[in-house]
């Protein structure tokens, strides 16, 4: 039954009323309202309404049709909007006040202030001025570009005599690359002008082609906000990235993204143990580390100034930009450039790129500049490290803006991490830190507390790097919430336990590895972190992998100096462990601890995969049958059963790490030319999965191998490009294929 009932509205009336038509004030707050009890035709009897508190609720959103034509004051304080364009149905709306709703945002600031064309106060302020510079001069600068747009790019490829599928594509196209390229006003405002400019673009079509456009601002909103509020804003996600759309029969080059992409420029390590933290050096350098330097041999490009700007601190040590509140963060921005032009733009030249013929050929879609230092398109210098896909939330009430599918990933290097959808290659969201230099992401969904003591699932993003510590997003609400000082020393690499969603194992340069419990903020976003455990390491841990068969129990972890084993379990009690195992491999023709372990993954429940710095060398082992040999006891030095050996390059180049699709059976690594090895290894799991399963005698080829296509800038090719990662998603319809060269290339399985 819902909460609102004629004699509710009455009584709530100010002052009590006999007839709804006859009131005039209404005071609706403090009662728990959520938006399904929002009554249209209950409403639609409330004709002379002038005045209307909502707040202290728990509404998500408006109803399309609430019927209130009379509507002059509207209070919607302290509840959980996610969006404003309903409010466009109450055109006479003069005072609007909506703080403390933690999903809105500056962009929505302006939404409703070109939507509400009567509207003189917002959040008790004055907005007369600006809003009409929002209506007029605003959208007249934007029309202006979104009519250049065209006339420049898709004019001439619209044929004189047209089909309706040819107007059909060619509106699809200019509609992606409108969006995309048009750029107006501060980073802040990518949402909004994104919005407008489909807007402006969708009224265009109709007049000039005879289009019909979509009239309803809401949908649209919601794709805009699920694109942008997934990474920086859709934007500045543009601005920020240089990319080429490859489309399965040709490549364009026409839809190029720039702005500058972060730099792949290194940042060397302050002291001794902190040079390998980049990780970028061959495996003849000593174990001891040593500065590390660029792998490739080719000069990179002068890097461009950092973005300057003055930042305010926001509690945990977290810095937002100035002039923004510390719940309208916008350090997660998109930024989408226009980069039509010759002029720094990335072409592609076709190249076949499969080994031999097989199912599994893939697709380049884009290749995105989005990590660039001061974004800078001239920045080639930047190291991509990680990049993981965002885990789908269980379908309840909302949709989180940017999770819906495993279509988005986050992606780290340099000063940045980035959210990526896979398929538009629009760059979500983008967080910035100018200081840091990000080597690592990893997810957990959180359920989290909300103010009513409602229960809901989000999704929380931890990035780490050179400085130590872990950043903690809230991506939904484009927020980081909180930092942890993990370490004194860089961070290699974090993950989290997939049975303990607030348990985080990070790994770093000063030898040790920790688990944290995280904690779970409330709706302040207030949260306790705390340390349960710490392992000790002999070198510098790289790669870290929990068991799949006792995620609580035991902890995998490659490092410089070989590959061991903890117990993590937390009945114990001892906090700070020793390792309890350490796996031996074939060298020539003995067996070795001592070799530098740089990729690490299973396969299924038993089956590793490791890649060492012996040349070529990716081998797959049995994790039960090797650390069942250790017996009881503590540390152990034991063999690796070794199943079959993977034919990769024979290149010594270390840090090129590779990844697994358990699902698929699949194993993917790069090289240092920028291809990637494929391995579909399901004809070969059933027989290693016998107790007695015999190691395959010959190494496995891999199915196929993909080729980097031939990139050019200004006619020149780009220097030499080391695949660092490559990670598919949980069903391998993508591969995202992190590089050196600050180029983050996304194929699609065919």
């Amino acid at each position: 039954m819902s909460k609102i009932t004629t004699e509710l509205l009455l009584e709530r009336a100010v002052p009590k009323s006999t007839r709804l038509r006859k009131i005039e004030t209404l005071n609706l707050s403090k009662l728990q309202l959520k938006t399904g009890d929002l009554d249209p035709r209950l409403f639609s009897r409330l004709r002379h309404l002038q005045k209307l508190d909502l707040s202290d609720n728990l509404l998500d959103k408006f109803p399309n049709s609430l019927t209130l034509p009379d509507l002059r004051v509207l209070n919607c304080n302290n509840n959980k909007l996610e969006d404003v364009t309903a409010l466009k149905q109450f055109p006479l709306l003069e005072e609007l006040t909506y703080e403390n709703n933690v999903y809105l945002t500056l962009n929505d600031d302006y939404k409703v202030m070109f939507l509400l064309e009567n509207l003189r106060l917002l959040n008790g302020k004055d907005i007369t001025k600006l809003a009409k510079h929002v209506r007029h001069v605003n959208s007249r600068k934007l029309t202006s570009k979104v009519t250049a747009h065209w006339e420049k790019f898709f004019r001439d490829q619209l044929p004189e005599k047209h089909t309706a599928e040819q107007v059909k594509s060619i509106k699809k196209k200019f509609l992606k690359s409108v969006q995309t390229n048009v750029v107006y006003g501060p980073s802040s405002l990518s949402e909004f002008t994104r919005w407008r400019v489909k807007m402006i673009a969708e009224e265009f079509l109709s007049y000039s082609l005879g289009l019909e456009s979509n009239s309803d601002t809401e949908p649209e909103e919601k794709m805009d906000e699920n694109e942008e509020e997934s990474t920086e804003s859709p934007r500045e996600a543009a601005e920020d990235v240089a990319q080429v759309t490859v489309t399965p029969s040709k490549r364009k080059r026409n839809h190029s993204k720039s702005g500058g992409g972060n730099k792949r420029s290194k940042s060397q390590a302050n002291t001794e143990e902190e040079a390998v933290v980049n990780p970028r050096k061959s495996s003849q350098v000593q174990d001891d580390p040593a500065p590390d330097k660029p792998r490739t041999s080719n000069q990179p490009a002068k890097e461009a100034p950092p973005e300057q700007g003055a930042e305010g601190t926001q509690k945990n040590g977290e810095q937002f930009p100035k002039g923004q509140s510390n719940r309208r963060s916008s350090q997660m921005t998109g930024e989408q450039k226009s980069q039509e032009q010759d002029n720094g733009v990335v072409s592609l030249t076709p190249v076949k790129n499969s080994k031999r013929k097989e199912d599994v050929s893939a697709e380049p879609l884009h290749f995105l500049q989005c990590h660039s230092k001061g974004n800078s398109h001239e920045d080639f210098k930047t190291q991509l490290w990680s990049c993981v896909f965002e885990p789908v939330l269980d379908s309840g009430a909302r949709k989180d803006p940017i999770v819906s599918s495993s279509k988005t990933v986050a992606t780290c290097g340099g000063e940045s991490v980035c959210l990526i959808d896979c398929e538009t290659g629009t760059v979500l969201k983008k967080y910035k830190v100018a200081t840091e230099e990000f080597f690592s992401v990893a997810w957990t969904t959180l359920t989290m507390v909300i103010s009513d003591s409602r229960k809901k699932a989000h999704n929380i993003l931890a990035a780490a790097g050179r400085r130590g510590i872990v950043k903690l997003i809230h991506v939904a609400a484009d927020f980081c919430y909180g930092e942890i000082k993990a370490h004194k020393k860089p961070i290699a690499t974090v993950c989290f336990s997939p049975t303990q969603e607030t348990h985080l194992f990070t790994a770093s340069y000063d030898k040790r590895i920790a688990l944290w419990d995280i904690g779970i903020p409330d709706c302040d976003y207030n949260f306790k972190a705390s340390q349960l455990l710490v392992l000790e390491a002999v070198s510098i841990p790289l790669r870290l992998a929990l068991v799949p068969t006792c995620p609580e129990q035991y902890l995998l972890a490659g490092c410089e100096d070989g590959c061991f084993a903890w117990n993590i379990k937390l009945d114990k009690g001892q906090k700070s462990r020793p390792f309890e195992a350490i796996f031996q491999f074939p060298d020539d023709e003995s067996m070795t601890t001592s070799h530098r372990v740089d990729g690490l993954a299973f396969l299924n429940d038993d089956v590793v995969v490791s890649k060492s710095s012996k040349p070529g060398c990716i081998y797959l082992w049995s994790w039960s049958r090797s650390f069942d040999a250790k017996g009881k006891g503590c540390q152990r030095t034991v063999p690796a059963v070794i199943l079959a050996e993977l034919e990769w390059s024979t290149t010594d180049m270390s840090y090129l790490t590779l990844s697994t699709c358990p699902a698929k059976n699949y194993v993917f690594c790069g090289d240092e030319k920028g291809s990637v090895w494929m391995y579909n290894l399901s004809n070969h799991t059933t027989a290693w999965s016998s107790p007695k399963g015999k190691r395959s005698e010959r190494r496995i080829s891999p199915t196929q191998i993909l080729k980097w296509p031939e990139l050019r800038l200004n006619g020149e090719q780009l220097p030499e490009i080391l695949v660092n990662n490559v990670v598919s998603d949980p069903a391998f319809s993508y591969l995202v294929v992190l590089t050196s060269v600050n180029i983050t290339a996304i194929w699609k399985k065919s």
